[in-house]
């Protein structure tokens, strides 16, 4: 479903803030595979991300979904493959126009562009019945400015919007850390039962070593622009935050090559 073969990106190369953000990076996702991505700042999860959304094209490797090579398509060309949700509640939405409107954009995600009405009496129908799911009541509000809602009332639209045209594949990138306990709770529940329901293949990035470890069906860890830690299935579910750790211990500092990786 998702192949990246041997990414590397590099900013500012050349100069004195070149940093080296991703260092060959493979990685291959199944259909429906839900991954955690934990790692320090500066780890490359981000660029990772920012790379399959295509508003990143690496320095070197490719990127293939079902097998179409993507590497050189900008993140507007691949729209209707791509859902993403961002850390910021602000960022997914437009605030100032209503619930409603909001949903009729992500509805047109990647179809032809042209003049017609953009909330019809069916879409507003089917727009009730995908926000009934998130069992918040926005069903009965969708002339609500979505600037009005709360920060998890934000976010719980833009994981709907991001999943509305169902997308071959979901980005998350820490859309729960911006949120209280309780809401980002509710948000990870929801963000399960989109999952599964869609059968979305998904990347997930979060500093929350538990989430990562309770959500998904496998977790790697970054550090320094490499995968240090690819688990999953037995070995995922018997893993501890404290495994965890005592494997960032083992590779932070360490000079990164096949014999230090732990995957």
């Amino acid at each position: 479903m998702l192949e990246l073969t041997t990414i590397s990106k590099t900013f500012f190369a050349g100069t004195v803030n070149e940093r080296l953000a991703l260092r060959d990076v493979s990685l291959r996702l199944a259909p429906a595979e839900f991954v955690t991505v934990i790692g320090s700042n500066g780890a490359g999860k981000s660029t990772l991300l920012n790379i399959v959304a295509g508003a990143l094209t690496p320095d070197h490797g490719s990127v293939q979904i079902d097998g179409r090579d993507v590497t050189r398509l900008p993140d507007h060309r691949r729209a209707r493959t791509i859902g993403r949700v961002f850390q910021d509640p602000m960022a997914g939405t437009a605030p100032s126009m209503t619930i409603e409107e909001n949903l009729a954009i992500a509805y047109a995600r990647g179809q032809r562009r042209g003049l017609h009405r953009g909330v019809t009496r069916s879409k507003r129908e089917l727009f009730r019945t995908e926000l009934a799911s998130l069992e918040l009541g926005l069903e009965h509000r969708l002339k609500t400015t979505v600037g009005l809602l709360s920060g998890g009332q934000r976010q719980a639209l833009s994981l709907l919007m991001a999943t509305f045209s169902e997308p071959k594949i979901l980005l998350l990138d820490e859309h729960t850390a911006a949120l209280d306990p309780r809401r980002a709770e509710l948000v990870a529940g929801l963000t399960t039962a989109a999952v599964r329901r869609h059968r979305l293949t998904t990347l997930m990035v979060t500093h929350n070593m538990d989430q990562a470890l309770r959500l998904g069906t496998r977790l790697i860890m970054m550090h320094e622009g490499r995968i240090v830690v690819d688990i999953e299935g037995e070995r995922k579910r018997r893993a501890t935050v404290a495994d965890l750790l005592d494997a960032f211990e083992r590779v932070k500092g360490a000079e990164l090559d096949d014999r230090t990786l732990l995957q």
